[in-house]
């Protein structure tokens, strides 16, 4: 497993601890700060990759996408989106940027009802309360059904699943989160491990895979042993957010890594018993004491405590396999 982290564009703090912290391997967005080109570019690609290098970091996936939302609901200017999306693809693959992770979440993307709910210790995380939602109003999108979604999803990935081929980039689907439907008149259809199964068949390809989000899927009640068996025996588990919830769909909270409903050690040792070397990111971490919660869920000391945990997870692991490996060797 390659453990990464994700990283602003430019360098910071976060940049030089988790290094001393051992990650080397770097989770980028767009780098949308070069204002005289447009982030999906080839050169402020290459110019942000170089920066990771620069640092001792190899930038292995980009985790965002250019604008989206027309081709998510079918509108208009959808086409246009998705040529863009084309041009993104190839440049990142001209970059020697290896994944994209990227979500079909229409008009809004992750989404809770708070962000300050207290837990252990009283540090903050969010949540969700699908109570909450049931007098919201509909978006200006109005009323979305899973069965568009489902059309444009195979719209859009017979048209973007060729391009990445070409690129020789693997395209990353996440699920959607939270994993419940409709919120707001906009319908949910990536909420389980069948639902990604179901997106990623739409156009079969070596390069169509998923995210295996841990956080999302556990929220939806699905083992997650048997999700990453599922997808690794198939080698369409390309990229992998490691974090923890408790909860239902309909009402959960995130955690720290070693205070949820998962089992972390048993889904760490199911990553190496199927050899799963693809990038695993912490995500969605607790905001701390001293911390002002200005970004929830990626504030810095939750970052770093996650990274510790799932190092120490990967060592643990890894003794296993090896002991299995040698008990094995014995027995023959």
């Amino acid at each position: 497993m390659q453990l990464a982290e994700f990283f602003s564009s430019q360098p910071n703090r976060l940049w030089t601890l988790a290094k001393q912290l051992g990650v080397n391997h770097a989770v980028g967005g767009l780098p949308w700060e070069e204002k005289h080109e447009k982030p999906w570019d080839l050169m402020p690609l290459i110019r942000m990759k170089q920066r990771y290098a620069d640092a001792g970091l190899t930038l292995s996936v980009i985790e965002s996408m250019p604008p989206s939302n027309e081709i998510k609901l079918g509108t208009a200017g959808r086409d246009q989106e998705i040529e863009v999306f084309e041009q993104f693809i190839t440049n990142m693959g001209a970059a020697g940027i290896p994944v994209l992770c990227y979500n079909f979440m229409a008009q809004f993307n992750w989404f809770r009802t708070s962000t300050t709910t207290r837990t252990r210790g009283g540090a903050l995380v969010s949540s969700y309360d699908h109570s909450l939602m049931k007098d919201a109003p509909l978006t200006d999108a109005g009323l979305v059904s899973e069965e568009l979604l489902w059309e444009n999803l195979q719209y859009f990935m017979e048209r973007i699943v060729p391009a990445a081929e070409k690129a020789g980039v693997r395209l990353a689907l996440h699920p959607d989160d939270p994993p419940i439907t409709p919120i707001r008149g906009i319908s949910r259809i990536l909420t389980s491990a069948a639902a990604l199964q179901r997106a990623i068949d739409l156009v079969p390809s070596e390069y169509n895979g998923i995210t295996l989000c841990q956080g999302t899927l556990a929220t939806a009640g699905e083992d997650i042993p048997s999700v990453i068996r599922s997808f690794s025996k198939q080698n369409k588990m390309f990229f992998v957010h490691f974090r923890d919830v408790l909860g239902t769909p309909e009402k959960f909270e995130e955690t720290f890594h070693d205070d949820g409903k998962t089992d972390m050690l048993q889904a760490m040792r199911t990553y190496y018993d199927v050899g799963f070397n693809g990038p695993a990111r912490p995500d969605h971490v607790p905001t701390m004491e001293g911390e002002d919660n200005a970004n929830p869920g990626y504030e810095l000391l939750g970052r770093l405590y996650g990274i510790g945990y799932i190092r120490g997870l990967m060592e643990a692991a890894s003794s296993d396999k090896a002991v299995k490996v040698i008990a094995g060797s014995l027995s023959i």
